[in-house]
């Protein structure tokens, strides 16, 4: 690819020397300058598909910065995956000359209005903190030359559509639209048609490549027995440093307190957790200072910490690709991992969509292995036409 001189360095530094798959066919027509609609999951490299063409355009262009505008924007559904994006933005455009802002919410807003005064190449930025700063005259939209929509499936289902909505309609027509999601809904479908002219179509396999190197299983559990088997699981000689999935913000909470009484390092991180707080829970497992992070799916895509062993689900959940996002915080940059799911009789309908979804059963590791499996087998036989 012939992407500008100081990207490939930088890329030859990081040892990147053959795309991905979305990378191999979105690079080249992000750089004509094209229209994309990428469907792939995290972990596929889609970063660096819209990351490394937008940088070949600003070291090759130079745009012109306006005071508090920006040439490039990319909006991300989480305050995770928006500091993570504007990471791989200094990683790739280290060896060049460009200025960065990121805008979440969870923080003080001042430290944000005076990045963007004087204007910026590249933009990451969450919707509604982003709209605020829009309707109070901090930021302006309308010299945006690239908008990126990273997520997008994630965005509709956190109820974002209105704020985009009042986002898009302040964008200039003429400009370059990437549009990245996991999975291709009505809702993002209709988005994808009202911000997309005439786009090249990318759509890599929904099953990360990784998932191969994660040995999944459930263990039927009842309701009450379900921290018992956690802290026995986590008590192993196997598990380094696992993520630990529940339900809801209360329950991570509530576990993490447990976990921790009972000598197991561990820190909760969800939505109602203050930025600060978030990070200091992600750089804490990723310097070992923990061994568990116990979260809800604020976590299940855009975090990218290394030695992650094991991820367990404590809750199944609700969506089954939540599932494949939830595994794949484990067996990152080509190591092993291994994922295990605590189910109850009540979520045996989530382990099915799950299993429907991944093409194959999950294999069921303990004492209740045979009720189970008949239990799944009847429930699992199609119904008698009725008279």
């Amino acid at each position: 690819m012939d992407l500008f001189e100081p990207l490939k360095r930088a890329l030859i530094e990081k040892k990147y020397s053959k795309p991905t798959p979305i990378q191999s066919k979105s690079i080249p027509a992000g750089i004509e300058g094209q229209d994309i609609l990428g469907c792939a999951q995290t972990g596929t490299g889609k970063t660096a598909a819209f990351a490394l063409p937008i940088l070949d355009f600003i070291g090759h262009s130079r745009p012109q910065r306006i005071t508090k505008a920006a040439s490039t924007l990319v909006l991300a559904p989480t305050r995770e995956l928006a500091i993570q994006i504007a990471k791989s933005f200094e990683s790739y455009g280290k060896q060049m000359r460009f200025n960065l802002a990121t805008i979440y919410g969870g923080v003080n807003q001042q430290q944000q209005i005076n990045a963007m005064k004087p204007g910026v190449d590249v933009l990451v930025a969450t919707p509604g903190r982003l709209l605020d700063l829009v309707m109070q005259k901090h930021v302006c939209l309308k010299q945006v030359q690239i908008f990126v929509l990273d997520e997008a499936d994630r965005m509709l289902d956190m109820g974002f559509l209105p704020d985009l909505r009042k986002l898009i309609a302040r964008l200039p027509n003429q400009r370059q639209s990437l549009f990245f999601s996991a999975t291709l809904p009505k809702n993002a479908m209709d988005l994808a048609n009202r911000l997309l002219f005439n786009p090249v179509h990318v759509n890599v396999e929904t099953k990360p490549a990784d998932v191969h190197r994660i040995s999944q299983s459930v263990r039927m559990v009842p309701r009450e027995g379900k921290f018992t088997t956690l802290r026995k699981l986590l008590a192993g000689d196997t598990v380094k440093q696992a993520i630990v999935f529940t339900r809801t913000k209360h329950c991570a909470n509530r576990i993490a307190k447990k976990l921790s009484n009972k000598g197991i390092t561990s820190k909760a991180i969800h939505g109602s957790k203050s930025q600060s707080a978030r990070q200091n829970a992600i750089e804490d497992i990723r310097q070992k200072r923990i061994s568990v992070l116990v979260a809800t799916d604020v976590a299940s895509r855009g975090i990218d910490l290394q030695g992650i062993s094991h991820v367990i689900n404590y809750d199944m959940p609700v969506e089954p690709e939540c599932y494949v996002h939830r595994i794949g915080r484990t067996a990152r940059a080509g190591s092993k991992g291994v994922a295990i799911s605590l189910c109850t009789v009540e979520e045996h309908k989530e382990l099915r969509a799950i299993e429907k979804l991944l093409g194959k059963r999950i294999s069921v590791e303990n004492s209740e292995v045979a009720k189970f499996k008949k239990n799944r087998k009847r429930t699992n036989r199609p119904h008698a036409m009725s008279r």
